[in-house]
């Protein structure tokens, strides 16, 4: 409670642009150097599937959770996970990922987990039906995009996604080096 606190009168004195510092209780100064929003702050990435978005034109988002053993858990803190080949499937109402390869644990015992199972994805029934729906008849696909900590839990995002043409590609790669090379020369020139 108290670190909540101490965030909301960081933010407050950052919105009114106020030149104080904060005491906490030991009455060491506290200065609020950029102010975050609690849910970002309690988010740990654990791996991202850059090719995702190489490959396709995320259109929608949506946060899932999964199903998971202990030992999958303990793997992911570790931060071994795989997201490159993963996929969403939609099969009997329920919401399955395929091919999320979570490392063995290494200290785990004969009851270790299969790295390649099948997990399932927690939606609400709103959710999956529109989810289906946009699968089935947009020729959309759904991508996970990231394997995060969200307050302690593990959380997926998944992104429904039409796939790049090979053009699309090209000028994205194109954007992107213009991109780095304005950040380059802006760099020189601020020296």
């Amino acid at each position: 409670m108290f670190l909540y606190s101490l965030h909301a009168n960081a933010c407050q004195l950052k919105r009114e642009g106020a030149r104080q510092h904060l005491c906490n209780v030991s009455g060491i100064p506290f200065f609020p150097a950029v102010c975050y929003s609690l849910s970002t702050m309690s988010e740990k990435l654990i791996c991202a599937n850059k090719r995702a978005f190489h490959e396709y034109h995320i259109e929608e988002r949506l946060e899932a959770g999964i199903v998971l053993v202990g030992t999958e858990v303990k793997s992911l803190r570790a931060g071994k996970a795989n997201l490159v080949d993963a996929f969403v499937l939609v099969r009997n109402g329920e919401v399955w990922l395929h091919n999320l390869h979570i490392a063995p644990y290494d200290f785990g015992n004969r009851q270790n987990h299969d790295p390649e199972r099948q997990r399932k994805l927690l939606l609400h029934g709103r959710e999956i039906e529109k989810l289906h729906a946009r699968i089935r008849q947009d020729g959309c696909t759904a991508v996970p995009l990231r394997l995060y900590f969200k307050e302690g839990k593990v959380k997926v995002e998944v992104g429904v996604a039409k796939g790049k043409k090979m053009h699309d590609k090209r000028e994205d790669l194109k954007k992107k080096d213009l991109k780095r090379e304005h950040a380059k020369e802006f760099k020189i020139k601020a020296r």
